[in-house]
């Protein structure tokens, strides 16, 4: 039979033996026709079947009794597995195909069954899936069925029997309406819900039988905003969008215009739109036709536009660089647009149809400006901050060895460039692979030695550049800072002590010399050798300079400056004249016990834990150069530590000329504050962040709880020598042990003859303060033993610089002397000394600032003695205020101040403020010299009007000064090119300002008051002073007692992006820091988790971030502070492998920085080993070896 029933005549039409083979795929020899029935004919014999009243029984056709439990068995498996093999997927549908094959004649009669059985179901599809089963058949038909056929079909029947019957074991109803068992032949619908159109829902609802309730939905999972998809989509580029916009009017509408509806033609009706509601393109969607070419163009022109602009944009640069080629900003200016240019789409992508898939490829951009800047330089030869761009390009895809060698190229070339030194040395230095302590120190020696050589006037070829004297100073400090940040406080304190000897006490006979053995270079054309660029350019025949004068000074063995018994170089030359010093023997008594306290006093904590100790116990003990002591007749062989010596060879080309009076005290004031004494002296700024290693800028300190008289140390986050204490600990001065005690006292009492005046003044003020500040740490430790005895050595330190000739009238030092009474709880005597010193002071009429000064504390501290407005304590401040601006001898406390002479004391002030301004136009700045008076009346008009009228008056006051002194400041604060004068205003209003901003402070400390204009006021100053730290420190104080911080970060963000500091990112770290450590305090009450009141999410995500954008700055990336905070926020979480790879990329930047090594061995003390070996391959000071450690526990 033919496999296509409905094609045999084709078939037996056939009679070729050749084509018969080829089509005997065709034939089916096991159908038979007569077998084959309409669907219409089983329904009629179901009918007759059903219609017929006999009753029917269950007997199926079975095979041969002898296999029945086998087949049985079988089919019953079969049967399962049929179920099972539904539920698979697509794949294994081929195994069916296999089985169905196996099915044909001569295999086994289990096979055949299955088969017959997989036939039915897929052919039913569903629709009849249950078994078809008949009656004893005939005994024919019985031979010619397959043996261990279970059941047939009906239609295999030739005879129907009354006990004939079907089972339908999954009815379906569809059958009988359509008469049908193809699928297409019945109507397939889907369901949409659970209602019907049509019916009221209120009152009527349709019940679903048999139908699930709810709807299977595919639960496909949201994809975030950071999957690799939806970054595609965010780094899409948006389309551009432009509407016309007519003039806005000011009459209100009651209804928002549909633009464009007014001007729009009404539809034509046609016989494809009859009611005139189709629009343009939906008609040619009905005709068959598409939009015009126009129409199909019109979203790219604004993509268009923006290419043209932009490409007129580059051939604007192009035309402005041919015609300008000596324009360097120009240069510059065309090389930051490239940024811009890689950012917009269209024309200069980096692939075609990069405006849906462009690839950003930062290669290309470095090579379009490394292209550009070689151009410039080949116009301009001699720029170097072309060639510097160049370079800090470079260092994307150079290697460090190239690098370093063009560098080099550049210095030679240019030796007299201070900024390009700077620049120099911070990229050796910052280098870890090739990092060493001694080769970044001999790099600082060169670097001195060759500017002082332009300076001197040695380097003909090259001529000192404005600037170079501070520029040198800048770099010696720098020099420093980096010695005592690796470890080596010997070497830095022995280069300060140096300096100070060859600065002040150097003899008359060496003055006219150079001060180095340096002369003019020949430089060649051609690269520089290593030699010739190792000596920064320099080479020629030596000669005498004032160095080697100081060398045999120096290894004299005489006393240094701060050792006892110092004399100075000058005596020193003078008495070697004349034949030497006669040497004394001290007596006995004299020599003072050594400390032998014990480095380790509890063996049982972990061996990390006494390293750091020991360590850290060293450093504070031993930062003073070991020197042999004659008297005791020892050797530099009785050293137990040979790092403690200093030679002359580790200082000698670091030593410079300092010829401004001004750098001269500014060098001793550094050197004290390097000790620890809070002159005042802040680094300069192109070193102020490379030794910012301590978190003492966001400590409080009386601040908080004194606004107004609090004591402003001013150490600006460096710490002093000897202290490498861990992070968190707060910043106070302890003073040192007793030698260093000594040390410090010799230095003031060998430098206070050599100046007079003003500086001495200052000398004398800082001392006391020094001492003061021990006092304040003494009252906050609780210390009252130690706090005994420091307040009675101060106090006698005061009286004995007080009855010095010179210092007898210094207002300073009396008011200074007060303020220490008063916080030793001295009230009544404090007042007797404030009273004596302004009844000295005689009516000055507010001419004398330091009267001024004297005047305006007292006051202070009676106000915040008794802040009521109506108390005593109120009374007398505004009494001292009054009696300031009288032209009368000052008198004490006698009762209620009369309201005349209130009024006429309010006139002095008003006097003296105009005196002070001077001029009528706002841009012209005051004198130099009247700035300080300025200030001094400033600050006691305002706290006078605050006592006499109120807050809103003293804020009056200030915005009148702020108008007139704001135009003479910048944001950016006075730089080299600005003058003086402007500086002095910038300083004068920086102080007028902190006065302000205290006195808002202290009054919403005493009463209610909204925090708007503080606010306000910190906003307006931090624009202008965004280094300030006390600034800062007021306002993330403020900020932390509102809820919202939507506002403080904008804040943060404007100002860290516009401003050049480091300060905004520290505070703003900080600020978040604080809102953390809140959140965490009200989440966690006894242990227990509750819930905030208010949920702060993200705040470890943004502080991480705030930290990556830091150090990614350009005072930030080499900033030790920094480092050290991000490394304890991240340990702080509990991720250490992150931690470990913060503290490996912070040594990339500060591989010089000691105390990331010891933070790293206390957050990380299984790497103790590793990092010690770090340690000492990059020649940082070890003090305390591991093999040492373990002596000292094994004894």
């Amino acid at each position: 039979m033919a496999l296509f029933p409905a094609f045999a005549g084709v078939s037996e039409a056939l009679d070729s033996g050749s084509s018969r083979k080829e089509l005997d795929w065709l034939s089916n020899p096991s159908f038979c026709v007569g077998t084959v029935t309409t669907p219409s004919q089983q329904t009629e014999e179901a009918t007759v079947l059903l219609s017929d009243g006999s009753p029917l029984t269950r007997s199926p056709v079975k095979s041969d009794p002898s296999d029945d439990s086998d087949a049985n068995r079988k089919l019953r498996q079969t049967g399962r597995k049929k179920k099972r093999e539904k539920k698979k997927k697509r794949k294994h549908q081929h195994h069916k195909k296999t089985r169905r094959r196996r099915g044909q004649p001569g295999g086994s009669a289990s096979e055949s069954a299955s088969d017959a059985g997989s036939d039915r179901d897929g052919s039913s599809r569903g629709s009849r899936d249950g078994k078809r089963e008949s009656g004893k058949p005939s005994q024919e038909h019985s031979a010619a069925a397959p043996i261990g056929r279970r059941c047939v079909w009906l239609e295999d029947l030739q005879a129907l029997t009354e006990e004939a019957f079907r089972t339908d074991t999954k009815p379906d109803p569809a059958n009988w309406e359509y008469k049908s068992l193809y699928r297409g032949d019945i109507a397939r619908y889907k369901r949409k819900g659970d209602s019907c159109l049509g019916i009221n829902p209120k009152k009527q609802r349709i019940s679903w039988e048999g139908a699930s309730a709810a709807k299977k939905h595919s639960h496909r999972r949201v994809e975030r905003y950071f999957t690799k998809k939806n970054v595609g989509l965010m780094n899409a580029d948006g389309v551009a969008i432009s509407s016309k916009t007519g003039p806005l009017s000011s009459e209100p509408v009651s209804f928002i215009p549909v633009k464009g509806s007014d001007d729009a033609a009404p539809p034509v009706t046609t016989w494809l739109n009859p009611l005139g509601i189709y629009d343009q393109s939906t008609t040619q969607w009905l005709q068959g036709q598409g939009p015009s070419e126009q129409e199909s163009k019109q979203p790219d022109i604004e993509p268009d536009r923006e290419d043209a602009l932009l490409k007129a944009k580059v051939e604007e640069f192009n035309r402005r660089v041919r015609e300008n080629p000596r324009d360097i900003q120009l240069w510059m200016a065309f090389v930051a647009f490239q940024d811009e240019v890689m950012k917009s789409p269209g024309l200069y992508a980096v692939e075609e149809g990069g405006q849906e898939k462009r690839k950003r490829s930062l290669k290309l951009i470095l090579e379009k400006k490394l292209a550009i800047l070689e151009r410039a330089i080949e116009s301009n030869q001699s720029s170097v901050d072309l060639k510097l761009a160049k370079l800090q390009l470079c260092a994307e895809f150079w290697e460090p060895a190239t690098l370093l060698r063009e560098w080099q190229k550049l210095i030679f070339l240019h030796p007299n460039n201070t900024a390009l030194w700077q620049k120099y040395l911070l990229f050796c230095q910052s280098q870890f692979s090739t990092f060493s302590v001694s080769k970044i120190h001999s790099l600082y020696g060169k670097c001195l030695s060759t500017l002082s050589a332009v300076k001197d006037g040695s380097i003909v070829s090259h001529p000192e550049l404005p600037g170079t004297e501070e520029a040198m100073f800048a770099l010696f400090l720098q020099q420093c800072h980096f010695l005592r940040q690796a470890g080596h406080s010997e070497k830095a304190v022995s280069l300060l002590q140096a300096m100070v000897d060859f600065t002040f006490f150097k003899p008359d006979s060496v003055e006219g010399l150079p001060t180095k053995g340096q002369v003019q270079p020949t430089l060649t054309g051609g690269n520089p050798t290593r030699q010739e660029a190792r000596d920064g350019g320099c080479r020629g025949v030596h000669l005498p300079h004032e160095v080697e004068f100081f060398e045999p000074f120096w290894d004299s063995g005489e006393p240094r400056v701060g050792e006892k018994g110092a004399r100075g170089w000058r005596a020193w030359m003078h008495q070697q004249e004349r034949g030497g010093w006669v040497v004394i023997t001290p007596d006995d008594d004299d020599d003072e016990p050594e400390d032998d306290d014990q480095e380790i006093r509890d063996k049982t904590l972990p061996r990390w834990r006494i390293w750091l100790a020991a360590e850290r116990a060293r450093d504070q003990k031993h930062w003073r150069p070991w020197r042999p002591d004659k008297t005791k007749k020892q050797t530099e062989d009785d050293c137990e530590d040979p790092e403690r010596q200093v030679l002359f060879d580790d200082i000698g080309q670091s030593l410079i000329r300092l010829s401004s009076r001004a750098l001269r005290f500014q060098l001793l004031a550094a050197f004290l504050q390097f000790l620890g004494v809070p002159c005042g002296f802040s680094p300069p700024a192109a070193c102020l962040y490379l030794a910012m290693d301590e978190n003492s800028v966001f400590d409080h300190g009386l601040c908080d709880e004194k606004p107004l008289t609090f004591l402003n140390l001013s150490f600006s986050g460096v710490s002093s020598v000897g202290r490498t204490d861990q992070l968190g600990c707060r910043r106070w001065t302890r003073g040192h042990s007793r030698e260093g005690e000594e040390f410090i006292r010799n230095i003031f009492h060998l430098v206070m003859p050599l100046f007079s005046g003003r500086e001495r003044s200052q000398l004398c003020f800082s001392w006391l303060r020094y001492e003061i500040a021990k006092v304040i740490w003494c009252l906050h430790t609780k210390n009252k033993k130690r706090l005994k005895s420091q307040g009675k050595n101060c106090k006698k330190l005061a009286k004995n610089l007080l009855k010095e000739p010179e210092n007898r009238n210094n207002f300073c030092l009396w008011k200074q002397y007060a303020h220490l009474e008063w916080l030793l709880g001295n009230t009544e005597d404090a007042r007797k000394v404030f009273d004596t010193a302004l009844s000295t002071a005689g009516s000055g009429e507010l001419r004398d600032h330091e009267v001024c000064e004297l005047s305006l504390l007292y006051a202070e501290l009676e106000l915040e003695l008794a802040p009521d407005p109506r108390g005593a304590a109120t009374a007398r401040a505004l009494h001292i205020l009054t009696r300031l601006a009288e032209n009368s001898p000052y008198g004490p406390y006698a009762g209620q101040v009369p309201a005349v002479h209130i009024l006429k004391a309010r006139k002095a002030y008003e006097r003296a403020l105009q005196d002070c301004l001077g001029g009528s136009r706002v841009s012209d700045p005051p004198a130099a010299g009247s700035l300080d008076r300025l200030v001094s009346v400033v600050k006691c008009f305002m706290l006078f009007q605050y006592l006499t009228v109120g807050i809103d008056a003293a804020v009056r006051i200030y915005e009148q000064v702020f108008a007139k002194l704001k135009g003479c400041v910048s944001p950016e604060g006075p730089g080299p090119e600005h003058s003086a004068s402007t500086g002095s205003v910038s300083s004068a209003l920086e102080a007028v300002t902190l006065m302000h901003t205290s006195l808002l402070r202290f009054h919403m400390k005493v009463s209610v008051y909204p925090l708007a204009p503080l606010r306000q006021a910190l906003s307006e100053a931090l624009k202008l002073y965004p280094g300030n730290q006390v600034l800062w420190r007021s306002y993330v104080q403020v900020q932390n007692q509102s809820h919202n911080a939507s506002k403080t970060r904008r804040f943060f963000d404007a100002v860290a992006r516009s401003a050049d500091p480091l300060e905004p990112w520290l505070f703003a770290i900080e600020a978040e820091k604080m809102r953390k450590r809140l959140v965490e305090t009200v989440q966690r009450v006894d242990g227990r988790e509750v819930h905030a009141t208010i949920p702060e999410t993200g705040l470890t995500h943004r502080i991480r971030a705030l930290f990556e954008n830091a150090t990614r700055s350009d005072h930030g990336s080499h900033c030790p502070l920094l480092w050290r905070m991000y490394l304890n926020f991240l340990v702080s979480l509990g991720n250490k492998e992150r931690s470990k790879g913060v503290f490996y990329k912070a040594l990339q930047n500060c591989p010089w920085a000691k105390v990331l090594y010891m933070d790293a061995v206390e957050y990380f003390p299984d790497e103790m080993q590793e990092v010690l070996d770090l340690m000492t391959e990059k020649e940082l000071r070890v003090r305390l070896p591991l093999e040492e450690l373990e002596l000292l526990l094994e004894d």
